[in-house]
């Protein structure tokens, strides 16, 4: 049964945590009521475990152990450190979004020239005010079941809130940053993005660590909505602090006739989990997933992905590498879920794993759950070293062997990155790729 109950220590330690936090969150009336909710869910179940079938890999009562407290407000010396973390990360011709240890820092953020029918609001404000309709949408989740979303929404901080009109056609990618200036402090942030019909536009997130930050934990979730005939290209970028805590997930709904293209790299943090639940909800939309993760050392990360087709005629493509070296641990969890109604439905899933290390894990595990009997589906998983034949060719032309390797494994997760439409964000994750390759020394 795929049910477990907190201890009552563990009950009382998050009970003191969100006690000491409930004055510090924004919102009342029916924000403070889901967020009670919320908690309840969350201290009933606890920090997950291997108990839980969907966590049976990433064991936080083990790896995180407990709930650090929320990060104070960001003063001038954090402001000024997130400030100088940013300069290594400038993209151009971006509406830049900056969340500062969780909160919305608009002195970082350049924002002062919004095309017409898009906007931008933080979380904080939008929960503190009367707009009851959006304050449901991000809440919507509180009813879950998972208890680092429940946790999320009893504790949701701040974050940004977009909205893009139909018709709307972004000229520029809407590039949002957390920076992590804290030391072992957490950040609760939520955003929502919510796409219009016939819209088109291209999110970017990317969560780094300024100098000196350390042991501190992420926990942020994603509510996107895609309208009908709309298209949605998205990047993730995770490079937190080595000994960082990153748990985030993403919520998105994608309309009828739209396009939502996601890719997403992970190369920080010392324990990670990315997870996406996504849903076909309108007839012939088209769902590509892309993935890499780049782990060393110690580091272990949780990709796990859920997606329902829960109309006809909608295809979906998961594609998703991972690259480890040292005892670096990888987690690849994929289901896609076809219902009844969803006839002619074509899905297909694909994962790799390259071990560069005998000590090296990867746990691949890709499902399928069909009630339909007219639909196209399938799932594979492959796992092993580089090809030592390659490795010699190259080597016998004079290549050193890191650099050799370096080749290779650039060509065996390109396959993931050129998945990015947007040549200069392309870019901008194969840097980052560079960046993992070269501190392999």
């Amino acid at each position: 049964m795929n049910v477990a109950v907190a201890n009552t220590k563990d009950s009382q330690v998050f009970g003191d945590i969100f006690a000491v936090a409930r004055d510090r969150l924004p919102g009342k009336g029916k924000v403070a009521s889901a967020r009670q909710k919320a908690f309840e869910t969350f201290q009933r179940i606890g920090l997950p475990h291997r108990r839980l079938e969907d966590w049976k890999y990433t064991d936080l009562r083990v790896a995180m152990r407990d709930i650090a407290p929320i990060a104070d407000a960001p003063d001038k010396a954090a402001l000024t450190c997130g400030g100088d973390a940013l300069e290594a990360l400038a993209l151009e011709n971006a509406q830049l979004l900056v969340l500062v240890d969780g909160a919305f820092a608009p002195q970082l953020s350049k924002i002062d020239k919004l095309e017409k029918g898009l906007t931008i609001r933080a979380l904080r404000e939008v929960l503190e005010s009367g707009d009851t309709a959006m304050q449901t949408r991000l809440i919507a989740s509180a009813s879950s079941s998972d208890p680092m979303i429940a946790l999320n929404t009893a504790m949701m901080t701040d974050g940004v809130v977009i909205e893009i009109a139909d018709g709307l056609d972004l000229a520029t990618p809407l590039h949002v940053v957390h920076v992590s200036t804290s030391k072992g402090a957490s950040a609760f942030t939520r955003s929502l993005l919510h796409l219009g019909n016939k819209a088109e536009a291209t999110l970017v997130e990317r969560f780094i660590a300024a100098e000196g930050a350390d042991a501190y934990q992420v926990h942020d979730a994603l509510v996107i909505s895609v309208g009908d005939h709309a298209r949605l290209d998205h990047i993730r970028l995770m490079e937190d602090a080595g000994d960082a805590f990153n748990i985030s997930t993403a919520l998105v709904t994608v309309g009828s006739h739209s396009h939502f293209n996601t890719f997403g790299m992970t190369s920080g943090g010392a324990v990670s989990r990315y997870q996406a639940f996504i849903e076909c909800a309108g007839e012939y939309s088209n769902i590509t997933t892309y993935g890499v993760n780049l782990f060393n050392g110690t580091q272990h990360g949780d990709t796990t992905l859920v997606l329902d087709h829960t109309v006809p005629n909608c295809s979906s493509r998961e594609v998703f590498r991972s690259v480890l070296d040292d005892r670096g641990h990888s987690v690849f969890q994929g289901r896609i879920n076809v219902h009844p109604d969803a006839q002619k439905t074509d899905a297909k899933m694909m994962t790799r794993a390259l071990l560069l290390s005998d000590e090296a894990e990867a746990d691949n595990k890709p499902e399928l759950e069909i009630f339909a009997d007219d639909v196209t589906c399938g799932h594979g998983a492959t796992a092993g070293a580089l090809d030592e034949s390659l490795l010699f060719y190259l080597r016998a032309r004079g290549l050193p062997e890191k650099e050799a390797q370096a080749l290779l494994i650039a060509a065996f997760v390109g396959e993931a990155i050129e998945s990015i439409v947007n040549d200069d964000l392309r870019d901008v994750a194969m840097a980052t790729a560079e960046r993992w390759l070269a501190a392999r020394g």
